[in-house]
């Protein structure tokens, strides 16, 4: 997918999921037997109840509707005498059924759209057809492009218990359709929801769509929304790195909070462009983390995305190498005076140090003191201890960290939250997989 660049093109119903339902699956009326015969059989069956003025009305136009080569204006033309004669609900459903049949074969929308809609008012509908029934006239709505009648059906059908064709997601073009992006997201959003909490597989198509929506139209909560449940559901190097580029693209992140950023993209090998490594190498900083901008920098250049030669590249490189042998050689000492003293900036940069040079249990060891001392900037701290842990497997630990953070490192704290819960339930399953293997 690769969401970068935005592009404001309007989302309409020519999309996949919902054309797939257009194009082909559309659920036809059953042809019924004529109110004529079905009235010969009455006194023996005691099955339909059809008026004579209905039966007398209705023979003539259904007739002319089966004729080799039907006169369509006509038989329209004889429609509304049809209906004026219905006074029974057999009569309702049979002139339904008509209505439907002359408007399918005569391609005219309106016609097959009342015809549906009689028949599901005559209540003569089976009881297990009622549902597609319903659908088909939020199919036929929305092929008419009637997006509000499209909704109520289609919803009216799903209450009925109809689930073929993922209607939800033809409600939720619906929605999109008449410009409505933010009540289709919220629908979506709902249903997906509803999904999660029922243990209910969710489609990737709906969580795509949502984020697509929601980024082309400038809806940038939503679009973090869904594109951190999408690499939360469709864990990948594509998901997350989409995430974490919407994420970096619909926010004014400060260089520490893109720094974390760019740390959960490195580590789900999301890093696909120079821009990546670029903003990595200035968000860490030779001077203050060279092993890991050295790091950042030989792998960007092992994968073709920095170039050497590039000044800044070189430079920031350089810079790094000269430092890393004294930076290491004052751990130590920093660790010491850590462990040892209360000074906030003196524990922090311990962790920072530590975290740099993936030593992630003392990084763990000072976030968790620093989180004790006066003045510490809590949801920075809280996601960085958070990471050192994710990175010795403590998943659970994590996710309560992470959640705990908000204000500025709110959704940077949200994606690692994801990230940790998908590591979590993978340890979960290991440990459950366990013992059936011995």
């Amino acid at each position: 997918m690769r969401l970068i660049n935005r592009n404001p093109a309007r989302p309409g119903s020519s999309i996949a999921l919902a054309l797939a339902l257009v194009a082909g699956t559309v659920v036809g009326a059953a042809a019924l037997e004529t109110p004529a015969y079905a009235a010969k059989k009455k006194a023996k069956a005691g099955k339909a109840d059809y008026s004579k003025e209905f039966i007398a009305a209705y023979s003539p136009v259904d007739a002319m509707a089966k004729a080799e080569a039907p006169d369509w204006a006509s038989i329209k033309a004889a429609l509304p005498g049809v209906e004026a004669a219905v006074s029974t609900d057999d009569d309702k459903m049979a002139a339904g059924n008509l209505f439907y049949v002359v408007g399918r074969d005569s391609d005219d929308m309106a016609i097959q759209r009342k015809g549906v809609a009689m028949m599901l008012e005559s209540g003569k509908v089976p009881a297990e057809n009622t549902a597609a029934y319903t659908f088909l006239a939020g199919q036929l709505a929305y092929q008419d492009e009637d997006w509000a009648a499209a909704r109520d059906w289609i919803k009216k059908a799903i209450a009925a218990g109809y689930t073929d064709n993922e209607p939800e997601a033809i409600i939720a073009e619906a929605y999109f359709n008449e410009d409505m992006y933010g009540d289709g997201l919220s629908y979506l959003k709902g249903v997906i929801d509803a999904r999660d909490a029922a243990g209910t597989e969710i489609p990737a198509a709906w969580l795509r769509r949502g984020l697509t929506v929601a980024y082309q139209n400038d809806l940038n909560a939503q679009a973090k929304m869904f594109s951190r449940m999408y690499a939360a559901k469709y864990p990948s190097a594509e998901s997350w790195g989409d995430a974490i580029a919407i994420l970096r693209n619909t926010s004014d992140l400060d260089g520490q909070v893109t720094l974390d950023a760019l740390r959960l993209a490195r580590l789900t090998n999301g890093m696909r462009q120079e821009r990546d490594y670029v903003d990595y190498v200035e968000a860490a900083d030779f001077r203050r983390l060279p092993g890991e901008v050295k790091a950042i920098i030989d792998e960007g250049i092992e994968k073709g995305l920095l170039r050497p030669d590039d000044v800044y590249v070189a430079e920031a490189l350089s810079g790094a190498k000269d430092r890393i042998a004294t930076d290491q050689s004052d751990l130590p000492e920093l660790e010491d005076d850590a462990r040892n003293g209360d000074s906030l900036t003196t524990v922090m940069a311990a962790g920072d140090a530590f975290l740099s040079y993936s030593m992630n249990p003392r990084a763990e060891e000072f976030y968790a003191k620093a989180l004790t001392l006066p003045g510490v900037d809590r949801d920075r701290t809280l996601t960085r201890l958070g990471i050192a842990q994710v990175r010795q497997g403590k998943a659970a630990e994590a996710v309560e960290n992470f959640n705990a953070a908000s204000g500025a490192y709110a959704d940077v704290s949200a994606l690692w939250a994801a990230y940790a819960k998908q590591l979590a339930d993978a340890i979960a399953r290991a440990s459950a997989a366990a013992p059936a293997a011995q």
